[in-house]
């Protein structure tokens, strides 16, 4: 949907943490029946970083919620608003948050988490930004965080080697002239919750001696399903997306997908007939860091020049739900 322009809305800054070990295609070799061109080959992944024990969730999140404070010499205490995507919170209550926003000092801050698998980036930019526009909020931190590596099977070569931890932000605020934000919107099948999914620990499957014997604590994925999935509904749903914001395909500048699969960017950008060299891609480097990864690319996009300020972006995730949105943005 387009938004009635009330407060426009800007982006002021973002930030990014990530872990300092990192796990390569060789270190995986040598714990499950994989290899480094298979990985690579599949993916685009040649490695990872892992957390350390010890540390959270929270932590990255916090480390990358100051970085994008920093940025926009904002304080924490100017904050209205922290919302976290996250899939891996710290502990199932109290969310991340919440935490966070005491380890910054966002003392007049409200905060929440938001699960909307890998999507939860877009949906959260799409709360921040309506906040905005609607006069609740003045200036809003956005982080996706996921420490992946704590419900992945190590095991299971199909998954371990996908997954991996970080946190990236983006503080939105009250913004003259032009909105940030062109267009945006999300959409979800319930119908599909198996194709990506962690089954035990809660309601469904209570944590027992058999559930954890199972692994219905770990992440659980149809790979080949999501692929098909996306490859059929992401192209038409952003060539709608642009069409809402008055826009052609090729005035996109730049392309930020959900960094899950090198062949999935891959294949949908074929299907738009757009260059590859327009997409920012650092899975190869981080791997799929799920509600963190358009975060991470972002940030690093802007870091490394290859998106500019002006520039019109295309945010685009998907994740379990299965869920799925975009947003179209101008820095």
């Amino acid at each position: 949907m387009n938004f009635n322009r009330c407060a426009p809305v800007v982006l002021l800054g973002t930030g990014m943490s990530v872990p300092t070990r990192v796990v390569t295609n060789r270190d995986l070799e040598e714990i499950v029946d994989t290899s480094d061109q298979w990985i690579v080959e599949r993916t685009g992944i040649r490695e990872r970083r892992i957390a350390s024990m010890g540390e959270l969730t929270s932590d990255l999140a916090a480390a990358a919620a100051m970085q994008a404070l920093d940025a926009a010499s904002v304080s924490p205490e100017e904050l209205d608003m922290i919302i976290v995507g996250t899939n891996s919170p710290d502990r199932l209550f109290p969310g991340v948050g919440p935490i966070v926003q005491a380890r910054i000092g966002a003392s007049k801050a409200g905060a929440c988490d938001l699960q909307a698998g890998c999507t939860g980036c877009v949906y959260a930019l799409m709360l921040a930004s309506a906040g905005i526009r609607a006069g609740f909020w003045k200036k809003v931190l956005v982080i996706g965080a996921e420490v992946l590596s704590r419900i992945v099977d190590w095991k299971d070569r199909n998954t371990c080697v996908l997954f991996g931890d970080g946190a990236g932000a983006a503080l939105l605020g009250v913004g003259e002239g032009e909105d940030a934000v062109l267009a945006a919107e999300v959409h979800a099948d319930g119908s599909l919750d198996d194709y990506i999914e962690l089954p035990g620990g809660l309601v469904a499957h209570p944590a027992t001696v058999e559930t954890v014997e199972q692994g219905l604590h770990f992440v659980k994925m149809k790979g080949n399903e999501v692929f098909k999935y996306v490859n059929k509904v992401i192209p038409p749903f952003v060539r709608d997306l642009c069409s809402q914001a008055g826009l052609d395909l090729r005035e996109i500048d730049a392309w930020v997908f959900h960094q899950a699969n090198h062949r999935i960017i891959e294949g949908v950008l074929r299907r738009l007939e757009i260059p590859l060299d327009k997409a920012v891609v650092n899975l190869q480097k981080y791997g799929n860091t799920s509600a963190a990864s358009v975060f991470l690319a972002l940030h690093e996009g802007m870091a490394e020049g290859k998106i500019s300020k002006g520039d019109k972006v295309m945010l685009v995730s998907f994740g379990a739900g299965m869920t799925y949105g975009a947003m179209i943005i101008r820095i």
